[in-house]
């Protein structure tokens, strides 16, 4: 699936990876975020963490009427207060899509998918 914007100069098509690798990009930038997890990472009971190459297995993005819908698959440090840092998450991938891409994310909605202490292989 791509993402359409029509500009009067034509048209820009933004493919999901594009639109993931900026997401995941975005949230491994915050304080307490380890990583980007798979997003089947519990059912298949995969815990490593995702490279900036493979940020799209950790991001599904989904075309609304208002814009897009995020969901973002985390691995946060042991500790801190998870609720605080998926809000900055959260506020921090809405500003990176409308200032990078020009897109306005709806929804973004954070998974903590493990916790990891600081240290921990």
């Amino acid at each position: 699936m791509t993402v359409k914007i029509n500009t009067k100069d034509g048209l820009i098509e933004l493919s999901d990876d594009v639109i993931a690798t900026v997401v995941g990009g975005s949230a491994t930038e915050i304080f307490g975020v380890v990583g980007m997890a798979s997003k089947s990472a519990i059912k298949d009971n995969f815990q490593s963490l995702l490279r900036k190459e493979n940020y799209a297995k950790g991001v599904v993005v989904k075309s609304t009427d208002l814009g897009i819908s995020v969901d973002v698959y985390t691995v946060m440090s042991y500790g801190v207060k998870i609720s605080e840092v998926s809000k900055n998450i959260q506020e921090r991938v809405k500003f990176n899509l409308e200032s990078q891409l020009g897109l306005t994310a709806d929804m973004v909605n954070v998974y903590v998918q493990n916790i990891k202490v600081v240290g921990e292989n």
